[in-house]
C-alpha cells in the first residue's frame, strides 16, 4: 500500500498541472476577454470634436463661424507644483478652483486625463502656452466655439451650450456625452442634427503613468470626425443690420418676409444682444447678467410676444365679410360713434372707405351682421353659432396657432371660441355684447408679430401663404428644406376679394400712415393701435411693397408709442425703401425714427 503512495501523488500532481495548463489555454488562446481588458487599462479613447456647420445669410455673407478654443487636461498622477500662487497667476485660475479641478480629476482616474480649464480662447492661450513646459501632466485639447463677425439676429441665431443631464437623459441614441456641446436656442437648436456633424475617436497607447505611447495598432480604428452641415439661411443680413439699428433704444419687433416663399428676411427682437457674448469661458456669466436684465433681451418677441393685432384685424374682417357675402364693395354703415370711438371722418362709409378710415363703428357693425345670422331664434344661441363658425375662418389665416416656424418656443397667440365665453361667463349668459371687440381686433385675441408679417404676406399675395422660415438651402440644396415649407396654404377666401383690399390698404398710407409713402414706390399699408392695460398703447404697422409687385411683407410693433401711424410705419417704411432699393433716401425720416421721440 505505501509502495502505491508515490504514483498517487505523482497522479494528483499531473492533474492539477494539466487543469492548470487548460486554464491557461483558455485565458491566453482561447478567450481573449482577458487581453481586451488589458488594452482598455492601456489605450485611451479620444473624441474627436467635429467642426460645427457654418450659417450663411441668403447672399453667401457669412453669419457663423467656428473659431478655435483650447481645454487645458491634467492627468493627476502626472501633475505636481511646487508654487501654487504662481501657478495660479500664470493659468488666471482661483486657488479654490484649481483644488476643486484636481480633486474631481482624481477621483474620476488618476491616469486618465480630465479638464482643469475650458474653452481658453487663442488670446489666452498664447499666454500660457510657454509654461505648459514646466509643469508635467498638463496638455491641451482643441475644440472651437462659434464666433459672428457682425454681431447681429441673436435671437434667431441662437446660441450653442454645455449639454444638461436632461438633455442627456433624452439622448437615446447616445451621441452626447457630458461636457458636449449642444445647440440651445434659435437656429442652432433646431438644426442641431445638422450643424453637429459627426464624432472622430482616436485610440491611443499609454504606459501605467498615462504617458503617451503612440496611437493603437497604427490607427487601424481611428475614424476621422465630419464636419457639420452648412447652411444657407433667409436672412438678409444688411436688412436685418439696418433695422436693428432703428430699433436701437426701442421695445419691440420687426419680422419682414418675401411673400412669393415665406422667406423670413428679417427678424428682429429689441432689444437685442451681441451673440458673441454666449460664447467661450464667460457664457455662464453673461447669460445670468442678460437673464437677470429686466428688459428681457433673450426674450425672442417675433415669435414669443403676445399682442392684440388692433386695426390690422380689419383686414381680415373684410376678407371674411366679402367671402361670406355679408359685405359687399358698396356696403355701407353710419360712422356712429355711441357703438365705439371712432377718428374725426366723413361718414357713411363704404367698405373701402372703412378700410381707408379705419372706421371703428363700421366693423362693429359689419361683425354683428357676422355672427347674428338667425342661425337660431335664441339669441345667445345664435351668437355662440356665428362666433365658432366665424373663428375657423379666422384660423385658416395662420392666426390662433403657430405657424411652424423654424425656431422652437414659438407661440400660438388666441383667437376666443365659445367654450372660452362659456366658461368664462357661463353657458348661456353672454352674447355680440360680450364680444364686440373682437370686431376691431381688441379683447381676448392676441397674436404674434410673426403671424402679423403673415397676414400682409397673406394680402400681398392675394390669398395664400408660405410658411414663414429662416433656413433657405441645406448644404446648399434648397431642396432639403422641410417639405411644409415648401406647401402653400390657401385661406379660403377668393383672389378677386383681395383687388378692393389691396387698393384701400394703398389709398389708407395717405390717410392715417402718410410718413411711410416712398417716392415711387407704392405700398399698401395697415396702421394699428394695440392697446396696452399698462401703459401707453403699442405702434402697429403692416405693409408689402410694392403693390403690384410685392417683394416684402412687413410687420412693426414698438411698444408704448402710441398711434401705428407714427413709430411703426415710419419704421416699416425706411426698411421697405432698403431692402428693395438697397439705400434710403429721406435723412430726416431715419432720423426721427432713431431719436424715438414719439409721443
Amino acid at each position: 500500500m505505501n509502495d502505491k503512495r508515490p504514483i498517487v501523488l505523482i497522479i494528483v500532481i499531473s492533474l492539477v498541472g494539466v487543469i492548470l495548463l487548460t486554464k491557461l489555454f483558455l485565458i491566453q488562446v482561447a478567450d481573449d476577454s482577458f487581453l481586451k481588458r488589458a488594452e482598455r487599462n492601456a489605450v485611451q479613447r479620444l473624441v474627436d470634436h467635429p467642426y460645427r456647420g457654418l450659417i450663411y445669410d441668403r447672399t453667401g455673407k457669412i453669419l457663423v463661424y467656428n473659431n478655435p478654443l483650447f481645454d487645458l487636461m491634467i492627468i493627476p498622477k502626472e501633475f505636481s507644483v511646487k508654487d501654487t500662487t504662481r501657478f495660479c497667476e500664470i493659468f488666471n485660475i482661483t486657488k479654490e478652483h484649481l483644488i476643486e479641478s484636481y480633486t474631481a480629476a482624481r477621483k474620476y482616474s488618476s491616469v486618465k486625463p480630465s479638464p482643469l480649464i475650458k474653452q481658453i480662447s487663442t488670446t489666452e492661450f498664447a499666454k500660457i502656452q510657454d509654461y505648459l513646459i514646466d509643469y508635467p501632466g498638463l496638455f491641451v485639447t482643441t475644440r472651437s466655439v462659434r464666433s459672428y463677425p457682425q454681431p447681429v439676429a441673436a435671437n434667431a441665431l441662437g446660441y450653442i451650450g454645455e449639454i444638461s443631464a436632461r438633455q442627456l437623459e433624452r439622448d437615446t441614441v447616445k451621441y452626447y456625452r457630458q461636457g458636449d456641446f449642444v445647440g440651445l436656442a434659435g437656429l442652432e437648436g433646431f438644426y442641431e442634427k445638422e450643424l453637429r456633424g459627426v464624432k472622430g475617436v482616436k485610440y491611443k497607447m499609454v504606459n501605467v503613468r498615462g504617458v503617451d505611447k503612440g496611437s493603437f495598432k497604427n490607427g487601424e480604428y481611428d475614424t476621422t470626425s465630419v464636419a457639420g452641415i452648412n447652411l444657407t439661411s433667409t436672412i438678409d443680413l444688411e436688412l436685418q443690420r439696418y433695422g436693428e439699428m432703428l430699433m436701437t433704444g426701442k421695445v419691440g419687433t420687426v419680422v419682414a418676409i418675401e411673400p412669393k416663399t415665406g422667406e423670413i428676411l428679417a427678424m428682429i427682437s429689441a432689444p437685442t444682444y451681441d451673440p458673441n457674448l454666449l460664447t467661450g469661458s464667460k457664457f455662464g456669466t453673461n447669460y445670468s447678467a442678460l437673464n437677470k436684465d429686466e428688459k428681457l433681451p433673450l426674450y425672442n418677441r417675433p415669435i414669443m410676444a403676445t399682442y392684440p393685432p388692433g386695426s390690422i384685424f380689419k383686414i381680415v374682417q373684410s376678407l371674411i365679410g366679402l367671402q361670406m357675402g355679408i359685405l359687399t364693395p358698396n356696403t355701407t354703415y353710419a360712422c356712429n360713434r355711441s357703438l365705439v370711438a371712432c377718428h374725426n371722418h366723413a361718414s357713411p362709409v363704404n367698405l373701402f372707405g372703412a378700410i381707408r378710415n379705419s372706421c371703428n363703428p363700421y366693423y362693429h357693425q359689419a361683425y354683428r351682421a357676422m355672427i347674428n345670422r338667425e342661425a337660431s331664434s335664441n339669441t345667445f344661441k345664435d351668437t355662440k353659432i356665428g362666433l365658432d363658425q366665424w373663428r375657423e375662418k379666422v384660423l385658416a389665416f395662420g392666426l390662433g396657432s403657430s405657424l411652424g416656424v423654424d425656431i422652437y418656443n414659438e407661440k400660438s397667440g388666441s383667437i376666443p371660441s365659445s367654450t372660452y365665453y362659456d366658461r368664462v361667463y357661463g353657458e348661456g349668459r353672454w352674447k355680440y355684447s360680450t364680444i364686440y371687440s373682437l370686431s376691431i381686433g381688441q379683447g381676448e385675441m392676441m397674436v404674434t408679430p410673426i403671424q402679423m408679417a403673415n397676414l400682409a404676406a397673406i394680402f400681398a399675395n392675394k390669398g395664400y401663404y408660405y410658411p414663414p422660415h429662416l433656413i433657405k438651402a441645406i448644404d446648399g440644396d434648397p431642396d432639403r428644406i422641410k417639405p411644409e415649407f415648401r406647401t402653400r396654404k390657401d385661406v379660403g377666401v377668393d383672389a378677386h376679394h383681395f383687388d378692393l383690399i389691396q387698393d384701400a390698404m394703398a389709398e389708407a398710407i395717405f390717410g392715417t400712415a402718410a410718413r411711410a409713402a416712398i417716392p415711387d414706390i407704392q405700398i399698401a399699408g395697415k396702421t394699428g393701435t394695440a392697446q396696452n392695460p399698462h401703459g401707453e398703447d403699442h405702434s402697429v404697422f403692416v405693409a408689402f411693397a410694392p403693390k403690384d409687385d410685392p417683394k416684402i411683407a412687413i410687420a412693426v410693433y414698438v411698444e408704448n408709442a402710441g398711434w401705428g401711424g407714427r413709430a411703426a410705419a415710419s419704421t416699416a417704411s425706411l426698411l421697405i425703401e432698403r431692402y428693395i432699393r438697397g439705400e434710403v433716401t429721406r435723412p430726416a425720416l431715419e432720423e426721427y425714427v432713431l431719436a424715438g421721440k414719439f409721443m
